[in-house]
């Protein structure tokens, strides 16, 4: 491996690179499959908690004898810490290993898990959820980083569909879980149902994960300046989107577009700063220049737009505008799940026959088509019918990360793979966090119309969103180039 000796330099990595090479089959040999299979399993339980909770939120309120503005927090602390991680993952993974990091973060989380679930007041269960959110933001960033190198940078649709199933489904599927895991226990158990997936994980990254490659005497020094900026950059950005919807919030509608303005200003500093740095900056900003990495990261923005933005929605809709409980809303959500898991049968084989843009296009247009009877319904619009619509939506949301993925790293050096890594998983977040943040507004401005009828406007921008998203996918590469990274 040929290591800069800029001291500077924070593109040093924890394992050989990968010499580019010609186009190569999709066929994978049994140790890459289990460190697929390992891998996907780690991240299952982060990704899911990222939903999980919201559905429980009415039973932590009764329980811990609190207010929903505390309680929010359970969920705001979790993604403000897992968001907040992000910036530094490449870093950490150059300095201590892709293996020791993965294990360290599973056991974080687990950790966490623990914790919350025998929390004893808002206090220890929020401060515990931002234990679990570090551990699942490593998680998260760091899969696609591992999976890329394992695979030795085939980054096909056959690949990205095995490995980007947590992040595809979890959202959808959380909910549910949720939902049934409230009726059959209490909420704690949201929290202790990770354990054994985590335990589950580690082992098998004990067994199965490469050992971590000797370290370079060159070791990479963290960009201070730019942790500085980007980390409560996005932090502030995600937590002043979160108030977005919330009128009555501790300084009003001001502070909330105060701390937007400030986390964008940040952000802004930092993409200056990482100009002027380069190849030594925190994350390569210069990425963004190239088209497999700045059109993914845009549609990875319009994902979490669309997916989370959905799934805040949803729920709501089925207990609020059809009065179900918590576990009616859940299991109504139940063929919207089942279409994402059955699109990872199908999406790869379309990707490789039709490439990225147009798979794409297809996804979000069926989500968007998908939506729209939801801006239609009324009280008395048939369960069945709309369990229908989910499915067809989950297809369609279940299928728009394979071809985004496989795209993200088309051409792209190996030295390049974690800051791609963390930039779509930022971007994704911010998304996510946009999504809510305009859904719950949406809801608020519109409460004079009738609880059906706030519903009906929001699904129906929420179905133009998706249909605009359809149209911006034409900006991806051709997924079928499966050039190695």
């Amino acid at each position: 491996m040929n290591v800069s000796n800029d001291s500077c330099s924070t593109s040093v990595q924890a394992v050989p690179d990968i010499a580019p090479s010609p186009p190569v089959s999709d066929r994978l040999d049994r140790q890459t499959r289990l460190t697929l299979a390992v891998l996907v399993l780690g991240g299952i339980a982060a990704v899911l908690d990222t939903t999980v909770v919201t559905i429980a939120l009415h039973d932590l309120v009764i329980d811990l004898h609190t207010s929903v503005a505390t309680v929010q927090w359970v969920t705001t602390a979790y993604l403000l810490a897992l968001t907040a991680v992000i910036p530094a993952v490449g870093w950490a993974e150059a300095r201590v290993g892709g293996k020791r990091l993965w294990l360290t973060a599973l056991a974080t989380f687990l950790t966490g898990s623990l914790l919350c679930a025998v929390a004893w007041n808002p206090l220890s269960l929020i401060m515990f959820r931002v234990l679990q959110g570090v551990g699942a933001g490593i998680v998260m960033t760091l899969m696609m980083t591992l999976a890329m190198r394992a695979v030795q940078g085939r980054a096909t649709a056959r690949v990205t569909a095995a490995i980007s199933l947590p992040m595809a489904v979890g959202p959808v599927v959380g909910p549910i879980l949720g939902g049934v895991l409230l009726d059959w226990a209490d909420w704690r158990w949201i929290f202790l149902i990770n354990l054994p997936l985590c335990a589950a994980g580690i082992i098998g990254a004990l067994r199965v994960l490469p050992e971590d490659a000797p370290r370079s005497r060159a070791r990479p020094v963290l960009d201070v300046v730019g942790l500085g900026l980007l980390t409560p950059g996005l932090a502030v950005t995600v937590y002043g989107l979160s108030r977005c919807g919330d009128g009555d919030a501790a300084g009003g509608y001001g502070l909330t577009a105060a701390l937007v303005a400030s986390g964008l200003l940040l952000i802004a500093g930092f993409v200056g700063w990482a100009a002027r740095r380069r190849e030594s900056a925190l994350i390569r900003v210069s990425l963004f220049a190239r088209r497999s990495v700045g059109s993914a990261s845009l549609m990875m923005f319009l994902v979490g737009v669309t997916l989370y933005g959905s799934m805040f929605l949803l729920p709501l809709y089925w207990q609020l505008a059809r009065g179900e409980s918590a576990l009616g809303a859940a299991m109504v959500l139940v063929p919207q799940g089942v279409g994402s898991l059955l699109s990872r049968v199908f999406i790869a084989r379309l990707v490789e026959r039709f490439g990225a843009p147009m798979v794409c296009f297809a996804s979000f247009l069926v989500a968007a088509v998908a939506t729209a009877p939801f801006a239609l319904a009324d009280g008395h619009t048939s369960v069945w019918w709309l369990g229908v619509v989910l499915l067809v939506r989950g297809l369609g949301l279940g299928a728009v990360m394979v071809p985004i993925v496989s795209s993200a790293y088309v051409g792209l050096e190996p030295v390049n793979v974690p800051h791609a890594s963390m930039q779509t998983r930022a971007l994704q977040q911010m998304g996510g966090a946009f999504g809510v943040a305009a859904a719950a507004m949406l809801l608020q401005a519109l409460a004079d119309r009738g609880t059906v009828g706030q519903f009906h406007w929001v699904f129906w921008v929420f179905t133009i969103l998706a249909a605009l998203a359809s149209v911006a996918s034409f900006s991806l590469p051709d997924g079928r180039l499966r050039e190695p990274v």
